[in-house]
């Protein structure tokens, strides 16, 4: 009989999970939130970029626009960026993209950019949600946004993390901002080792409420030893493995 929890990011009708296209975008939507609440601040107005149009970029903007009313000035993908301080209908954006061989370029609204350029803009809410290493020692003087919320895996470098922390700027990390994806895929093994499914809302209500008790996990830890959001998630997740290690003792 087939197995269906071997491998996650199955299509529905062979043992797939709802929810799990959109969810490293929306666990990016849920952290944004949850770091304007922590800061007293409220998410509905501000502005965002968000380098990377991909599944986590393009769903990333979608949700923050469509469920935060959060003014979406700026995208960008592998053929360049596109800039409208009024903000961008995200929607249509997307449905051009999948018109448009899946990507922006030719977009004719807008003001288009360069990805560097991205980077710089003077916004609330930066998401690189891209390549690695695209923030570095070069332009982290550069970066004016509030929060950088990291959509892609390693975006900002170790030389540039000292800069931004240095400018005040909130780094919330990678390994915490873009886990809804590896945390839906979980809800899918889950959902395969039992052979019942949940509906998207199930999906999403468990999502939210993983990723805003890790968030404030970690902030926990930040206010307690003084330190980043980085840091502060190292330590989270260190003393993670340490307590386990130490509980199974000589057993695998």
């Amino acid at each position: 009989y087939p197995a269906l929890g071997v491998v996650t990011g199955k299509p529905l009708e062979i043992g797939g999970s709802a929810g799990r296209n959109e969810a490293t975008g929306r666990g990016i939507r849920i952290i944004a939130e949850e770091v304007m609440n922590y800061l007293g601040k409220n998410i509905k107005g501000i502005t965002a970029a968000v380098q990377g149009f991909g599944n986590v970029g393009s769903f990333a903007a979608l949700l923050l626009s469509e469920e935060c009313n959060v003014k979406i000035v700026a995208v960008s993908d592998v053929t360049g960026g596109i800039y409208d301080p009024e903000g961008l209908n995200i929607k249509e954006l997307i449905e051009y993209r999948d018109k448009n061989h899946g990507v922006i370029e030719g977009y004719p609204k807008g003001e288009k950019i360069t990805n560097e350029e991205l980077l710089e803009l003077d916004v609330d809410i930066l998401v690189p949600a891209a390549l690695e290493n695209v923030i570095t020692d070069k332009n982290a003087d550069k970066v004016r946004a509030k929060i950088i919320i990291e959509g892609a895996n390693g975006p900002v470098t170790a030389e540039a993390d000292e800069i931004l922390h240095e400018k005040g700027i909130i780094t919330v990390p990678d390994i915490l901002a873009n886990a809804g994806g590896v945390t839906v895929s979980y809800f899918e093994w889950v959902q395969d080792l039992q052979w019942y499914f949940w509906d998207i809302e199930d999906v999403r209500r468990a999502l939210a409420r993983i990723m805003k008790k890790a968030f404030y996990d970690v902030v926990k830890v930040k206010e307690q030893y003084n330190t980043d959001f980085r840091t502060a998630a190292y330590i989270v997740a260190i003393d993670r493995v340490y307590s386990a290690t130490k509980l199974r003792g000589i057993y695998p």
